[in-house]
Parts: structure tokens; C-alpha cells; sequence
């Protein structure tokens, strides 16, 4: 089961703690991704954008979650 981390006195699932890490990878990459032009290489930008997430949230899993 999923452990929980003390953020300013408040237990928070690390799943949060998780999904924080990867949003502020995704705004970072999808900025700069954005103004190269990256994503109009794509039939349908939203759904690049979404796997993106989903890619980064997961390589942020990996990377931190120990158990």
C-alpha cells in the first residue's frame, strides 16, 4: 500500500507528492516544447500533451518510489 509523507504537518498520500513532481516537469517541458513548435507535429496536441504527462508521472514513479 501506498505510505504517506508530513507536508507542513498534513499527511498527504506520496501519490500527491508524486503527481506535484511530475506537473512541474510537464509545465517546464511543455513550455519549451511549445515554443519550438513541438507539438504541431501531432494530429491532435491535447492528446501529445496528455502521454507526456503520463510518460513523466511514471518516469517520476520509477525514479522515486523506492518500494
Amino acid at each position: 500500500m501506498f505510505s504517506e509523507v508530513d507536508v507542513l504537518g498534513a499527511f498527504v498520500p506520496v501519490l500527491v507528492v508524486w503527481l506535484a513532481t511530475a506537473l512541474v516537469i510537464f509545465a517546464i517541458a511543455d513550455a519549451l516544447l511549445t515554443k519550438v513548435g513541438f507539438f504541431r507535429l501531432f494530429w491532435h496536441p491535447p492528446l501529445a500533451r496528455f502521454a507526456l504527462f503520463v510518460l513523466l508521472f511514471c518516469t517520476v514513479r520509477l525514479a522515486l518510489g523506492a518500494n
